[in-house]
């Protein structure tokens, strides 16, 4: 019998990651699911994985801090003994009223970099000896489509966002050619997070944008663990790319 692959799904908990750490486990993988602080949810999460026949391992940790990012390694290093795929997606954002600057804190700003650049670095490089040691290892860093383009989100998350989408080829051509290392750029998504961004305007401008986009609805967390999961198993000859997953809503305005 082959054996499981073995993953690690930062903010694997909700939305994203725990689309993905689902996905990861039906296609044969065992998962370390982090979070940060949402205890309850990874463990009904990593439940449903079991139930998926793979074995889990939770582990929380604050990504920005690279001590605590170091000993969850080094965690699931005893547990796993290698890593075949790591998928980045622990992210955070900061509050801002829409073109108002002022309206920023910048204790918040510092915060969202820590989490969303430091901290996909400190994983990745903590990652890597694990990485070397598996099979056709690869990364997939979750962006988002403001890190490409323009948008209402709040300048900080853009900015990481875009910080990480330079992150991800910069260590493609550092990692290569032993580690595949990609992302991907979702569009508006469905769900808690446009909902915190929107708030009551979340039906009508989540409808609009269904509308006008060729595919004519918004991206659910389904949708990027399914190009996760492609990219962590197939496209062996792609690396350092970003691939965005809109509906081909920026490609038609």
């Amino acid at each position: 019998m082959t054996e499981r692959k073995k993953a690690l799904v930062t903010g694997g908990a909700t939305g994203i990651g725990r689309s993905a750490v689902l996905a990861l486990a039906q296609a044969g993988y065992d998962i370390a699911i982090n979070y940060a602080t949402s205890a309850q949810a990874a463990q009904q999460v990593a439940q449903e994985a079991k139930a998926a026949g793979a074995a889990t391992l939770l582990v929380p940790c604050d990504v920005s801090d690279d001590a605590a990012v170091r000993q969850m390694l080094a965690q699931v290093g005893e547990s796993f003994g290698h890593l075949d795929a790591l998928v980045n997606n622990a992210g955070t954002t900061a509050k801002w009223k829409v073109k108002d600057l002022e309206s920023l804190d910048m204790d918040e700003w510092d915060r969202t970099f820590a989490v969303n650049v430091r901290g996909t670095f400190q994983v990745t490089r903590a990652a890597v000896p694990l990485l070397e040691k598996g099979r056709n290892p690869s990364i997939v860093n979750v962006a988002s489509i403001v890190g490409l383009r323009p948008g209402p989100q709040p300048l900080p998350y853009a900015a990481s966002k875009a910080a990480v989408v330079n992150l991800t080829k910069t260590l493609a051509w550092n990692l290569g050619p032993k580690i595949r290392v990609n992302a991907v750029a979702p569009g508006w998504m469905e769900g808690d997070w446009m909902q915190r961004m929107l708030g009551d305007k979340y039906e009508d401008l989540m409808g609009k944008r269904a509308k006008q986009t060729p595919l004519r609805r918004c991206v659910t967390a389904d949708d990027v663990a399914e190009t996760i999961l492609n990219l962590l198993q197939s496209n062996r000859f792609v690396t350092g790319e970003i691939v965005v997953i809109d509906g081909g809503f920026t490609s038609s305005t």
